[in-house]
């Protein structure tokens, strides 16, 4: 990674410590609708605080990247462990103890935990394989394939809670499925260029649904009753779910950005 001009893997360094620190304000949020019952509920937001502040000074240059490469991938081995662990965590708020398809709806978003684990394995790639080589083009994209593959279950079980009271509801879970279809073919054909220039067009059209759903979900918010915004942002539709389209929108089209750059230089 070359310091002083917008690279891959610049763009993914960016992209981690990023995700890392709203990660935590999601779920400041997400877990304050139970008031934090649960003192476990607190480690996932100091480990993204902490994380953070760890990985942000490798954004200064090479050296200090190297220098904390140890660093970096102790964070990213803590990352997947805290994703791996949530995950587990919220299946026992209900699917465990019933083990029925009602459950797992009902449940804690038992795949949100997960997106420690893709930002862990992200992390973990930045520092054992060169930006400028294929595998790490090809496993930036399936690493976004398998974030909107979780989005697909989120999106479905989220709505489903309120079965799919509105129709546009089902846009969220097409959306998902039309780009885990196209990242799968990106990541079986790297050389295809012309499907590759496809996949920018589905990523935009991606990135598109999540900001028209974080319009929609904000709007329910404002017009939920309740005594105050915070009580409605806690309380309402997922205030910032819509914004992992464009989030994933925007890491897949870095995969595919390095992919196309290795297709120029052969």
């Amino acid at each position: 990674m070359k310091t002083g001009r917008l690279s891959p893997g610049l763009a993914v360094e960016v992209f981690a410590v990023s995700n890392l620190a709203f990660l935590g304000v999601d779920i400041a949020v997400a877990h304050g609708a139970n008031h934090y019952a649960r003192s476990a509920e607190w480690v996932p937001l100091g480990f993204s605080a902490l994380a953070t502040l760890l990985l942000a000074p490798g954004l200064a240059g090479e050296r200090v990247r190297a220098r904390m490469r140890p660093v970096a991938i102790a964070v990213a081995a803590g990352s997947v462990a805290i994703g791996l662990a949530g995950m587990i965590y919220h299946l026992q708020s209900g699917f465990f103890r019933e083990q029925t398809l009602h459950a797992l709806v009902y449940a804690a978003p038992f795949a949100a935990p997960l997106a420690y684990v893709g930002v862990g394995l992200l992390v973990l790639l930045s520092r054992l394989e060169s930006p400028e080589s294929k595998a790490w083009s090809a496993w930036v994209t399936f690493l976004a394939l398998g974030g909107f593959a979780g989005n697909f279950v989120l999106s479905l079980t989220d709505h489903a809670q309120n079965g799919f009271f509105q129709s546009s509801e089902w846009i969220a879970v097409g959306a998902a499925a039309l780009a885990v279809g196209f990242l799968l073919l990106a990541v079986l054909r790297p050389r295809d260029r012309p499907l590759l220039r496809i996949c920018l067009f589905v990523l935009v059209f991606e990135a598109l649904v999540g900001l028209a759903g974080e319009g929609l979900h904000w709007i329910a918010i404002v017009g939920r009753p309740g005594p105050g915004l915070v009580y409605r942002v806690i309380f309402g539709p997922p205030a910032f779910a819509p914004l992992l389209y464009v989030d994933l929108a925007v890491l897949a089209a870095i995969g595919i950005w390095s992919q196309l750059a290795c297709a120029d230089a052969r």
